[in-house]
C-alpha cells in the first residue's frame, strides 16, 4: 500500500498535467510537425479559388468560440441526442466553410491520424485567412480537443446579433471575458466579407444614422420585401484585411447596427478614430485579441476527443 501511495504522489503531478493541460505553440512539432503548412497551403487554395471564404473560415472560428469555448462544437452535425449550432439563428444559412475544413481535415488524417483536433484546424484557419488577404499573423497556440456534443440554445444566446446596440455589445463581449477595445478590435475583422440583406434591411430603411448615398446604393440591392440573401460587403475592400471597416464607421457607412454603433457618439468613438488613423494599431490589437479568444475555455488534455471527421463525433 505505501508503495502504491509513494508512486501516486509521483504520477499525480503527471497525471494533473495532462487532465488540465495548457495550449502551447509547438503542440505537434514531434506528432505532426507538417500540420501547419498543410492547413496554409488548403486555405490559401480555397481563397484564390474564392476571396469571400478568407472571412468566412474567420467567421467559422469566431462562431464556435463563443459557444462553450473554442471546440469545433459549430462543426457538428445534429444527432438523436442534440441539436446542434448550425441552425441557431446567428448560423443557419450563413455559416459557410465546412467543406474546406473537411478538405483540411481529411488531408491532415492522411499526414498524421487522429492526432490534430478540428477545434487547433479552425484556429489556424482562421490566422492564415487573415494573413493570406493583407491582415496581421499571431501565434496560435495549439492542443484543443473537440467537443462530442454542441448547443442550439447557446449558440443562440452567445454570439452577438447585428441589431445589438452599444451597451448590449460591450456586455456580450465582456461575458467572454473581453474588454471595450478588445470588442472594437475583433469587430474590425468584418474588414473582410459579406452579409445578406435580412441583417440590415431594419437599419436600412429605419435608421438616419446612415450615409444617404450609401444607403441609396445598398437598398438597390436590399429591397424593403424579398432578398433576403442578397449580399453587399461589409466594407469598401471587403477581400482586403486593412482598417477601411473603421473609415467607414466616421462616414456612417456601417452595413450592420451593430457596426455603426461602434462610432454614434458612445464611448467607443475615440477607439474607432485610433484604428481609423493606424493600421499598425488596430492589426497589433487585433492579432492579442485573436489569441485571446482562441483560448476561450478549450478541451485540453483527457477532455474531449480527436475527431476523425469533423461533423461527427467518433
Amino acid at each position: 500500500m505505501a508503495k502504491i501511495s509513494f508512486l501516486l504522489l509521483i504520477l499525480l503531478p503527471f497525471l494533473l498535467r495532462i487532465s488540465s493541460a495548457e495550449l502551447t505553440s509547438n503542440f505537434y512539432s514531434s506528432t505532426c510537425p507538417n500540420v501547419l503548412s498543410v492547413i496554409k497551403t488548403a486555405v490559401n487554395s480555397a481563397i484564390s479559388k474564392e476571396s469571400r471564404m478568407g472571412a468566412s473560415l474567420l467567421r467559422l472560428h469566431f462562431h464556435d468560440c463563443f459557444v462553450n469555448g473554442c471546440d469545433a462544437s459549430v462543426l457538428l452535425d445534429d444527432t438523436s441526442s442534440f441539436t446542434g449550432e448550425k441552425t441557431a439563428n446567428p448560423n443557419s444559412g450563413s455559416l459557410r466553410g465546412f467543406d474546406v475544413i473537411d478538405t483540411i481535415k481529411t488531408q491532415v488524417e492522411s499526414t498524421c491520424a487522429g492526432v490534430v483536433s478540428c477545434a487547433d484546424i479552425l484556429a489556424v484557419a482562421a490566422r492564415d485567412s487573415v494573413v493570406k488577404l493583407g491582415g496581421p499573423s499571431w501565434n496560435v497556440l495549439l492542443g484543443r480537443r473537440d467537443s462530442t456534443t454542441a448547443s442550439l440554445s447557446a449558440a443562440n444566446n452567445d454570439i452577438p446579433a447585428p441589431t445589438l446596440n452599444l451597451s448590449s455589445l460591450i456586455s456580450s463581449f465582456s461575458n467572454k471575458g473581453f474588454n471595450a477595445r478588445e470588442m472594437v478590435a475583433l469587430s474590425g475583422s468584418h474588414t473582410i466579407g459579406q452579409a445578406r440583406c435580412t441583417t440590415f434591411r431594419d437599419r436600412l430603411y429605419n435608421e438616419t444614422n446612415i450615409n444617404s448615398s450609401f444607403g441609396t446604393s445598398i437598398k438597390a440591392n436590399c429591397p424593403q420585401n424579398g432578398g433576403d440573401n442578397n449580399l453587399s460587403p461589409l466594407d469598401t475592400s471587403p477581400t482586403t484585411f486593412d482598417n477601411a471597416y473603421y473609415k467607414n464607421l466616421q462616414s456612417q457607412k456601417g452595413i450592420l447596427h451593430s457596426d455603426q454603433q461602434l462610432f454614434n457618439g458612445g464611448s467607443t468613438d475615440s477607439i474607432v478614430n485610433t484604428y481609423s488613423s493606424n493600421s499598425a494599431t488596430f492589426f497589433t490589437d487585433f492579432a492579442m485579441a485573436m489569441v485571446k479568444m482562441g483560448n476561450l475555455s478549450p478541451l485540453t488534455g483527457t477532455n474531449g476527443q480527436i475527431r476523425k471527421n469533423c461533423r461527427k463525433n467518433n
